[in-house]
Order: structure tokens, then C-alpha cells, then sequence
């Protein structure tokens, strides 16, 4: 049976919080300090503690150190971003807010618990996380990612490496060839969407003098350059058929011909590609080759976009908050806790590339000495997430949860209950509003507001209104 410990001073709430446990099947068991917690049990037995922020002597938080392993989710009648998000940074698996719904806690029970006993199943990779260099974060599917590229990089098979744009290839790419054996050798980038289709041929392959008008000279293509180390054809589905079948032969034979010779050139060349499109589509529509497909797609390393990297999101950005406050001389400057909400929330079409850039804008826009305000992110609030649950983020949850707590004032002059006052504004509003406006009409985020809209059966319209 799972044992969850339970720290909270107010007897009535402890003992409550207690019954609605164990009618869940589970043993539960309490202090109401982290002093007699630590003392009277050892916290290492417990596979939960959910403890209150405030407690007489030393804060709920200081388990989170002490627990080592075990998650500890914390709650408080205090709610506020500011708490939310300083709990989640000091290591809490999640925030609850009180008085909490009994639904609420066990659901949060239950989706901490299973999340933590599938890390435990789960294989952990043996590599160091600094060996993917440039890159940042911890999350799981990223360790994944780290343990394939440890695998992979030091053998010569080619590698397709699929992600959305901005999510970082060349930087996967970069790993392969630095913990390869061919480390010491080139390696040679080439974007194939950039070069024009008149000329990637010539670029890649090389040409002799004459071979076409304008060659006034022979010249080595970057395959022949890229001989002993690496050649990393980022955006290969851009690439020309013709240019297609030349690689392919380069591939399979191990040989570059230049346009115009009649002799072919041996080269040891290790191919890493990287595509946003589905490629396997491509091929089945004529506007891929098929057998350079197969060839290329010996082993695939898929790249998850940020919007599905959980905590490293808000790692990520307070890192390039440190590297351009020190760019622009901008020292000592942190996120407001609006700010971690858009960031955490926002799905980011544009992934890190798009990051670096919101987080570049608002240091240099920034007038504060202090904080970094949500607005000069400048982040499209029609883009923030409305799912229900982001079991991976957990500081998206935590500001979410303190959102929802923060209490509503009605106008005194209505004789409305807040529930009927919402509803008739928003069925009054939502043909002229959108949905950015509506949520700011009535002072809540457009995560409550769709929230309340599933609660009180309110379909979203589709409006003209931007």
C-alpha cells in the first residue's frame, strides 16, 4: 500500500485530509511540523509528503531537501504566483491551494504518485548531460534523447534527425560528430533550403572549369570537403531530386563525381540530416526519393518541441535571461511571476529559436531594475495552452492553481452570484469579444476562462473578432 505522510499544524485539517486518504486506499501517516516529522519518521519510507507551506517553526518547503527522493507536494491558503512558483523552484512536485477541492487533492495524489513510480521503471540514461553541447535541460524526453545520441554517436551510421523548426537539429547534429571518432576532422553544415536549386548540385558535389556557363574554374564541393568527418544536411527534404540521386550514390558507393568530370572520387564521409517534414509522406508522393529515404533513416532522432519539455521550458528561459542581462549589462533582473505564467503556458510555435528571441526583446526593452514584466515577451495569449492538465510542467500547473484560487468580486450594484454573472457575460459578449478580451473583461486567465466555459456548458463561438 502506497504510504503518504501528511504535515500540517491544523489538527482539524490534518485529520481530515487523513480520512479523505485512506478512503482512497492509501496509509497514511502525520505530524503536524517538519521537526517531528523528521524525528519521528524516517522520510525515505514514504512514497508522498504533502505538507502545508507555513508551519510553526521551519516551512513545508525545507522537506523537499530532507525527503531527498520522495515528491513532496505542497499546499497553503496563501496562494499567490509568487509562492506557487518559489515552491516549484525549490523542488515541490506540485501546489494545492486551501481550502482545496477533495477531488482536487486525490487527483493530484494519484498523478504524482504514478508519475513517480514511472521514472522509477524507467531505464535512466548513463550519460552526462553536457555532452550535448549548447543544449539545456532535464526534462525526461530530452534524456532520452541525450542516452540515443550517446549510443549512436560513436558509430558511422547515418541519422535522421526530425523537429520542428527552432527546436535545435544542429546542435544534435554538433553532439554526433564531437563524440564521434571523427571529432578531430570538419564538419560541414549545409542548410538545403537556402542554397538555390540552380546551384546545391555544384555547392554539394563540386563542378570542373566548364562544366556549365559561369564555371570559370573547378571547384571541390562540400561532400569532398567534409572527407574523414561529417556532412549535416539540415532541411533535406528541400532538396532537389537530381541532387537526390547524386547523394544517394554518394551514399551507397562511397564516391563523389563533380559536374562535368569523368572520374569519380572516393570519400569517408558520415551523413547526419535533419527535416521539420514527414519525409516517409514525401516519398510516397514522388516528391522524395524512396531509396535515399531508407538509406538515410538508419537510425531517427526525434527532437520533442519545447511546448512538451515541462520544466525545462522555465529552465531554458532563465538561462537566456542570464547570458543577455550580462550581454546587454542589464544585471540582477528576474521574471515577474506573470512572466513564468506566459512563458510556461505559451506553446511556443517557434521553440527555442522563438524563446531566444522573446527573451533577447525583453531585456533590451526592459525598464525596470527588478523584473521583467509578461508584456514585453510580447507572447500571442491566443497561443497559450487550454488543455486541461500539463502533467510536464509543473510550474504551468502551480501558477494555474494559484490563478484559480485568487478570490472574484462581483459588482455590488448586481444582484447576480458570481457563477450567473459570468455566464450572462460572456453569452452577452462573445459574439463582439475575443477570447483574450472576454478573460481580461472579467479579470481571469484564458485557462479559467475555458475552464469555466467546460463547467458551466458554454461552448466557445467562433468570431470574426480578432
Amino acid at each position: 500500500m502506497t504510504k503518504i505522510l501528511v504535515v500540517e499544524d491544523e489538527a482539524i485539517i490534518r485529520t481530515a485530509l487523513r480520512k479523505l486518504l485512506e478512503r482512497n486506499k492509501y496509509d497514511v501517516s502525520e505530524a503536524p511540523s517538519v521537526r517531528e516529522a523528521t524525528s519521528k519518521f524516517n522520510l525515505s519510507d514514504f512514497q508522498l509528503i504533502i505538507s502545508d507551506l507555513r508551519l510553526p517553526g521551519a516551512p513545508g518547503t525545507d522537506l523537499i531537501k530532507l525527503a531527498g527522493d520522495v515528491p513532496v507536494l505542497i499546499m497553503t491558503s496563501y496562494a499567490s504566483l509568487r509562492s506557487a512558483v518559489d515552491s516549484m523552484r525549490m523542488g515541490a512536485v506540485d501546489y494545492i491551494a486551501k481550502p482545496f477541492d477533495h477531488d482536487e487533492m486525490v487527483g493530484a495524489v494519484k498523478r504524482v504518485i504514478g508519475k513517480a513510480n514511472s521514472q522509477k521503471d524507467a531505464a535512466r540514461p548513463s550519460g552526462d548531460d553536457s555532452k550535448v553541447t549548447g543544449m539545456i535541460g532535464s526534462s525526461e524526453v530530452m534524456k532520452k534523447l541525450y542516452s540515443r545520441i550517446a549510443k549512436v554517436a560513436p558509430t558511422d551510421a547515418t541519422v535522421l534527425v526530425h523537429g520542428e523548426t527552432g527546436t535545435g537539429k544542429e546542435l544534435v547534429a554538433r553532439s554526433l560528430h564531437e563524440q564521434s571518432r571523427r571529432h578531430k576532422e570538419l564538419m560541414i553544415s549545409v542548410n538545403c533550403a537556402a542554397i538555390p536549386e540552380t546551384l546545391i548540385e555544384s555547392e554539394l558535389f563540386g563542378h570542373e572549369k566548364g562544366a556549365f556557363t559561369g564555371a570559370a574554374s573547378t571547384r571541390e564541393g562540400l561532400v569532398a570537403a567534409a572527407d574523414g568527418g561529417t556532412l549535416f544536411l539540415d532541411e533535406i527534404g528541400e532538396l532537389p531530386l537530381e541532387a537526390q540521386a547524386r547523394l544517394l550514390r554518394v551514399l551507397q558507393e562511397g564516391e563523389v563525381r563533380p559536374l562535368g568530370s569523368v572520374e569519380s572520387r572516393k570519400v569517408d564521409v558520415r551523413l547526419v540530416a535533419a527535416t521539420h517534414r514527414d519525409l516517409r509522406s514525401l516519398a510516397q508522393e514522388g516528391k522524395f526519393r524512396e531509396d535515399l529515404y531508407f538509406r538515410i533513416n538508419v537510425v531517427q532522432l526525434e527532437l520533442p518541441p519545447l511546448r512538451d519539455r515541462g520544466r525545462d521550458i522555465l529552465i531554458l528561459a532563465e538561462s537566456l535571461l542570464e547570458r543577455y542581462c550580462q550581454q546587454f549589462n542589464k544585471p540582477g533582473l528576474k521574471l515577474s511571476p506573470e512572466a513564468i505564467q506566459a512563458i510556461t503556458t505559451y506553446t511556443w510555435p517557434g521553440n527555442v529559436r522563438e524563446l531566444e528571441n522573446a527573451m533577447q526583446r525583453a531585456v533590451i526593452l526592459c525598464e525596470d531594475e527588478r523584473e521583467i514584466s509578461h508584456d514585453l515577451l510580447a507572447i500571442d495569449l491566443d497561443l497559450v495552452r487550454l488543455d486541461d492538465e500539463d502533467n510536464d510542467n509543473p510550474y504551468a500547473q502551480a501558477a494555474a492553481n494559484a490563478v484559480r484560487s485568487q478570490p472574484r468580486h462581483k459588482d455590488p450594484n448586481e444582484d447576480l452570484s458570481l457563477e450567473d454573472y459570468f455566464q450572462r457575460f460572456v453569452l452577452e459578449h462573445q459574439d463582439t469579444m475575443s477570447e483574450t478580451e472576454l478573460a481580461k473583461k472579467l479579470g481571469v486567465s484564458r485557462k479559467c476562462l475555458w475552464e469555466r466555459r467546460q463547467r458551466f456548458g458554454i461552448p466557445r463561438r467562433k468570431s470574426t473578432v480578432k
